[in-house]
């Protein structure tokens, strides 16, 4: 497992931060709006999204009218590099149950 992937499922282990992600999902979303929504203090998401944020999963940007504004959006790549390594796995283990099932049949 890459480096990547470890950080990208420490980062998914929390439930708000899995919360986040979905929100992510359907748009980006202000700091303060996030926050409302999950139910948590501005500085408690503000760790979240810290952690998001080092994992690679969100990237943040700042509207030009407001400096202060920090808008949060996904970033695909963590997501890819995941879905990569669990289909490897799939794979894997698909091979592994057919040569279990030819070995069982054959016996």
């Amino acid at each position: 497992m890459t480096a990547s992937v470890d950080r990208t499922l420490a980062a998914l282990a929390d439930p708000h931060r899995r919360r986040v992600v979905d929100l992510l999902r359907e748009r980006p979303h202000r700091a303060g709006e996030l926050a409302e929504a999950v139910g948590l203090t501005p500085p408690a998401m503000s760790r979240h999204l810290r952690a998001l944020r080092q994992s690679g999963l969100v990237e943040e940007s700042h509207p030009e009218f407001d400096a202060r504004v920090r808008v949060y959006a996904l970033r695909s790549g963590p997501m890819d590099e995941l879905k990569a390594w669990l289909e490897a796995a799939e794979t894997h283990w698909v091979d592994q149950l057919s040569a279990l099932k030819v070995h069982v049949e054959g016996s």
